[in-house]
């Protein structure tokens, strides 16, 4: 396995780094190799933010794989993949309890104003006076917008904090108990807290926008650790600024890892530099599937877990 050439389309955590150099030929992105080189490249590896379009895989006639280490995979052209018979995998499930884990940390955060508190008392300001009041987390509504394994992992944290929870999706889903609504606007009204858990991609792309927003209110919170692209950011930050929405806590950017001027001066927001899978157990555990997944196609055996449009 040694001589088999991969082709590297972003950053990957240490430990799959030192796997794949111990085991392959690398190729990083930022060294472009020759033509010649890349007609016997087999594979690409990447991280959820890899952007692998038609155009690369043009590039790469000898492909026969990608392997995503993240969840998410919407930078690659799954169906331009699956036309040349390439094959796809992501590394879901592993990160499910770090992601659930930061949504509530973030939605405690914001509520609470932790991060603000934590400057206030940096500053020497507490000697002029004590910290204005923040919203209580407890027994608050909360809407879930996307109800898939993260988002239920997240509901179940919820419930320990008495949150009255509802939840958005294409269709109600059997087995949840959590109440469904059918828009994500109706959702956004009868909530305090919305937290944004669906995929990404062109189908949910700007779903969170300023109608939505609107309806969440002067007094709703919005926490984002799903795709950037998922919420109108310009919305947003007029949503922010004008205070249609009392805050927001966002792990995810439309342009990451450039995050816009205008939600790093405001007050009434929490930022994280995408880091919900961040946890030294969780970014082993996807290496090591997202290296699995990889031998298993070049040992021919069947892959560990395809993306949903490759399955059989």
């Amino acid at each position: 396995m040694r001589q088999t050439e991969i082709f590297l389309s972003s950053r990957v955590p240490p430990f799959l780094m030192a796997s794949l150099d111990a085991n392959f030929v690398v190729h990083p992105r930022e060294k472009m190799p020759s033509p010649e080189v890349m007609s016997g490249i087999r594979a690409i590896v990447g991280g959820g933010e890899a952007k692998i379009d038609k155009d690369l895989m043009d590039q790469l006639p000898a492909l026969e794989m990608i392997s995503i280490c993240g969840v998410g995979y919407d930078g690659v052209d799954v169906l331009a993949a699956k036309a040349r018979g390439v094959q796809v995998t992501h590394t879901p499930e592993v990160l499910n309890d770090d992601v659930a884990d930061l949504a509530i940390a973030l939605m405690l955060s914001i509520g609470r104003q932790v991060p603000q508190s934590d400057q206030f008392v940096r500053a020497n300001r507490w000697v002029d006076g004590g910290f204005p009041l923040t919203r209580k987390v407890t027994g608050a509504k909360l809407g879930i917008v996307g109800i898939g394994r993260i988002g239920q992992a997240i509901a179940k944290r919820a419930a320990a904090f008495d949150m009255d929870i509802s939840y958005t999706a294409r269709s109600a889903r059997e087995g949840i108990p959590y109440a469904y609504v059918a828009d994500v606007v109706q959702l956004a009204e009868k909530v305090d807290f919305l937290v944004v858990i669906t995929p990404g991609g062109a189908g949910t792309r700007n779903l969170i926008n300023a109608q939505v927003l609107k309806a969440l209110g002067p007094q709703g919170y919005l926490i984002n650790v799903a795709r950037g692209s998922v919420v109108e950011e310009a919305a947003l930050i007029e949503a922010l600024q004008n205070k249609t929405i009392a805050g927001a806590a966002l792990d995810v950017y439309v342009d990451e890892p450039r995050v816009h001027e205008a939600l790093r001066a405001l007050p009434n927001v929490v930022l994280t530099p995408h880091m919900a899978s961040g946890t030294t157990e969780t970014r082993k555990a996807m290496s090591d599937l997202c290296l699995a997944n990889l031998q298993a196609h070049l040992a021919g055996t069947p892959l560990l877990t395809p993306v949903p449009e490759c399955r059989a």
